[in-house]
């Protein structure tokens, strides 16, 4: 059944009144960007929760998004005072992961989450009809706030080496942030053996950044400050020892012997150094 062309229309007056770009506004209602491309190109309709989550973060009727009533396009709705930042969508997403990592998304139910969000269990539904589709929006809400952080964190890198130490540091699970960020990485990491569609998440999630790693590695061998290695044989070693010592720092319980962010953090250096690094005095 074919969507009404008119509804794409009216998405594009939402972003633009929005001003955002595409992709921006798809990071906004936590939607993968190529479905938002395809359904306003009209080769792909729709569904009733991605149009809820345009109109709720558009600030506009959904009954006009809709066109079941008919309506000059409305004014934008000012949010008042209770209405959470982002809106709904984006806040739904953030307490999901938020419990997630505290819980494990398996212990974490619908209620929990409305409880959080100062909802009903039927808003959360209207949003994100099943768990499969919340899953989904809090893995990609985790993508596009870590590449976020990447790029800012390395954009006034000296150079190639500086730039690989400061995304380990940024791996590095210090912060309650960074620990919490990775608790989630690890539950979904499970779940992603399970589920088809996070599992694509999960391979389109670390292609981006191993092709990250690997860019800065072939930068710095251009630079001189690497040795002339394959970048991208380079950047799966060592995002897998990336992976493998933060999976052991957060096993690590205070007061046990065990992996510790000290550990981890030199652990990695001297691997870069010892693999990476061009010879002191070389050209």
């Amino acid at each position: 059944m074919q969507q009404d062309p008119e509804v794409a229309d009216r998405v594009r007056k939402v972003i633009a009144d929005a001003g955002a770009t595409q992709r921006e506004f798809a990071r906004r209602i936590v939607m993968d960007p190529s479905k938002l491309s395809r359904s306003l190109g009209g080769t792909r309709r729709f569904t009733a929760a991605e149009l809820a989550r345009i109109a709720d973060t558009g600030g506009v009727d959904a009954g006009w998004l809709l066109g079941t009533k008919d309506l000059t396009p409305p004014a934008r709705r000012e949010r008042t005072a209770a209405a959470p930042e982002g809106g709904r969508p984006l806040q739904i997403v953030r307490e999901t992961v938020r419990l997630v990592a505290e819980r494990g998304f398996h212990a974490v139910r619908v209620a929990d989450i409305a409880e959080a969000c100062a909802t009903s269990t039927a808003a959360i539904h209207y949003h994100f009809p099943g768990r499969d589709d919340l899953l989904e929006a809090a893995v990609r809400w985790c993508m596009d706030e870590d590449t976020a952080r990447r790029a800012a964190r390395i954009a006034d890198a000296a150079d190639a080496a500086d730039e690989l130490r400061q995304l380990i540091e940024l791996q590095t699970p210090r912060t309650p942030q960074q620990r919490w960020q990775w608790s989630v990485w690890l539950d979904l990491w499970a779940e992603a053996a399970r589920s088809t569609a996070v599992g694509r998440l999960h391979a389109d999630y670390y292609r981006q950044w191993r092709a990250t790693v690997a860019d800065v590695i072939r930068r710095g061998v251009d630079q001189g400050v690497f040795r002339p290695v394959d970048p991208q044989s380079a950047a799966l070693r060592l995002t897998a020892l990336i992976d493998g010592l933060a999976t052991q720092v957060l096993a690590t319980t205070p007061g046990n012997d065990g992996t510790t962010l000290d550990d981890m953090h030199e652990a990695l250096l001297v691997y870069v150094d010892a693999t990476l690094a061009a010879p002191r005095g070389a050209a």
